[in-house]
């Protein structure tokens, strides 16, 4: 994803120190594609290769849960209905190829798909696929497997670290 430009605005002024930003993913339910069967939304990363949730920064001016289901339809074409925050936490540092330093506010909304085809909506990604949620990608790290477990877990509170 191309650096939004307030955040290369910033970037000029401050440098590559480590820069607090507020993160969205989605985890995005799916019911009917398998009858009794649940499925996720994942997109492989262009820039790791390696699947992931839908996720991205939240622009200035902009509602959190909005930005989970605008960086959704960009990167997926998929449009869902936010149920609710699942996961709030600060992740650790992520250090770019440049040497900038972000670390992001994460907060992880429940999904509920509504409508559109799953496909490639821009760069970011280069597949777009629902996976079973009992047979998800081998590769997705610690913090997307938390994320996806508060988002599936029956409660209707927010998990959020002291």
């Amino acid at each position: 994803m191309p650096t939004p430009d307030y955040i290369a605005t910033i970037r000029r002024a401050y440098g590559q120190g480590r820069l607090l930003l507020p993160g969205v993913s989605a985890v995005v339910i799916r019911t009917d594609l398998t009858p009794g069967r649940v499925h996720l939304l994942f997109t492989r990363r262009s820039d790791t290769g390696l699947w992931s949730l839908p996720a991205g920064i939240v622009e200035p001016f902009e509602q959190p849960a909005t930005a989970a289901l605008r960086e959704l339809l960009e990167e997926t074409r998929i449009t869902a209905r936010v149920e609710r925050l699942a996961l709030l936490t600060t992740d650790p540092d992520v250090v770019y190829p440049n040497g900038d330093t972000c670390q992001f506010v994460s907060m992880c909304f429940r999904c509920r798909y509504v409508s559109g085809e799953a496909q490639v909506g821009d760069e970011e990604s280069t597949e777009v696929a629902w996976f079973p949620a009992d047979e998800l990608p081998a590769e997705l790290s610690e913090i997307q497997k938390r994320r996806i477990r508060c988002a599936l877990d029956d409660r209707d509170d927010c998990v959020f670290d002291l």
